[in-house]
């Protein structure tokens, strides 16, 4: 799979990104594109210009206090909390910084955070930062966090989003179908790559890839 991808440009940012084409399996659904985010993820100047690219996707009167980073994104949310301070985006934190976190998960698969850092959440005005959003159940399962411990919910930044919104919440991606129009998502009970027998590729979360 290393050297079938394809990288896609868009505007906003010299940053590529990386796609395979086939059938793939993810936690909750069957995908026609493996979205390789391994660099953007690590490598700093790619993570760097994938978060100022989110960044100039936010309005100036945004209040941001906390960036809560999923699926490994916490080196993009770093760089994306010093864009944010340095274009002079508002915090109300005392220190007049941004606070980037991840969250744990608990045994149900419920987003969770621990006492010390339930304060970096309630009362705070919170942005999520995720590498993907295809058939939004991770991001329905942040919004309900930030609502249960109390945080005021700004938005949800993404690498790449094959939608527009989740639940109302408006989703500020770097790349969407814009870039692959042809790019679908399937319910693995009705998946059509499946009922053609086109065997599955690999294995795909915000991890990585495992090939079958």
């Amino acid at each position: 799979m290393e050297n079938t991808y394809t990288k896609i440009h868009t505007m906003g940012t010299e940053t590529a990104l990386k796609v395979t084409p086939g059938h793939f399996a993810t936690n909750h659904s069957h995908t026609n594109y493996y979205l390789d985010m391994t660099t953007l993820k690590a490598r700093t100047n790619e993570a760097q210009g994938i978060a100022r690219a989110l960044a100039g996707l936010y309005l100036y009167d945004t209040v941001i206090d906390t960036i809560i980073c999923l699926e490994g994104t916490e080196v993009i949310g770093a760089f994306l909390a010093e864009e944010l301070a340095k274009n002079g985006f508002l915090s109300m934190n005392r220190h007049k910084t941004i606070y980037v976190v991840s969250p744990e998960y608990n045994s149900n698969s419920q987003i969770i955070f621990r006492d010390n850092l339930v304060p970096m959440i309630r009362g705070k005005h919170v942005i999520v930062l995720t590498a993907s959003v295809t058939t939004g159940l991770a991001v329905n399962k942040a919004l309900e966090c930030i609502q249960y411990y109390g945080g005021i919910m700004q938005g949800v930044s993404a690498v790449f989003s094959a939608v527009d919104a989740v639940d109302g919440v408006k989703i500020q991606a770097v790349f969407g179908k814009k870039d692959i129009p042809d790019y679908e998502f399937y319910d693995y009970r009705q998946c059509p790559l499946c009922k053609k027998g086109e065997p599955l590729r690999a294995l795909v979360n915000a991890f990585g890839y495992s090939k079958l």
